[in-house]
């Protein structure tokens, strides 16, 4: 219900910002975006962790859909140069870029009490020596269902485990993080985008490789058909 009022919100903005898009400047578009719709997709969306892809895909169409009409692309063109040129992440992107903060908050004790007694350190809950101590590794607690797995406590150290070891160093500064967050994620999506992009290109090449040998196979047999066809009306 959630994603299905976001969407309708995210359109019926989309089109009362089209005729004020055509007569102003990019700069003007992008800024007017981000106040009626950006923030919509970025408002508490770390709650839409771990949702199914069928879900995020909506909310992705809603922002490539803000992405297009901001810079004039047309519907054919795809959105990953327009991303780049906007320097926005995708929905997913944006997810994990709020959960990771929050992670590091927390740990930093900067984030609400309920969310940071989530948030523990292997170093800090053993008294052996484990080399996971060194690089900032959180305790993964165990869950017994999808949902445990999208909640907080179990998906943060998660995702924040998943992370580069440089960004997991608690000497950078908060804002360093932020900046060393957004660039790691964003060579993530477009690395993910281009990856998803071959995959179809040689899905399509597959299918008609099959298509062309089950069309041979069709013709093989229909031609061995009629020659034992013909051997025995020879024989009788």
């Amino acid at each position: 219900m959630h994603v299905a009022a976001l969407c309708r919100s995210g359109y019926y903005q989309l089109r009362q910002l089209r005729p004020l898009v055509q007569s102003t400047t990019v700069e003007a578009a992008r800024t007017a975006a981000a106040a009626f719709i950006s923030c919509r997709l970025g408002y508490c969306n770390s709650l839409l962790y771990g949702l199914p892809d069928t879900l995020l895909r909506k909310l992705q169409s809603v922002q490539n859909a803000t992405a297009r009409l901001i810079t004039g692309t047309r519907l054919s063109d795809h959105t990953s140069p327009v991303f780049r040129e906007l320097h926005w992440l995708p929905i997913r992107e944006r997810v994990k870029f709020k959960v990771a903060c929050l992670v590091r908050q927390s740990l930093s004790w900067q984030a609400p009490l309920y969310l940071a007694d989530g948030c523990r350190l292997v170093s800090d809950s053993t008294r052996r020596s484990l080399r996971s101590a060194d690089v900032s590794t959180c305790v993964v607690p165990p869950t017994l269902s999808s949902y445990g797995d999208r909640t907080f406590a179990a998906a943060g150290p998660r995702l924040w485990n998943s992370l580069p070891v440089q960004l997991r160093n608690p000497d950078i500064t908060y804002g360093l993080f932020r900046q060393q967050l957004k660039g790691h994620l964003v060579r993530e999506a477009f690395q993910r985008r281009s990856m998803t992009s071959d995959m179809r290109r040689h899905r399509k090449t597959l299918t008609y490789l099959l298509t062309y040998l089950d069309r041979e196979k069709e013709s093989l047999f229909s031609t061995y058909t009629e020659r034992m066809q013909h051997e025995t009306d020879i024989k009788l």
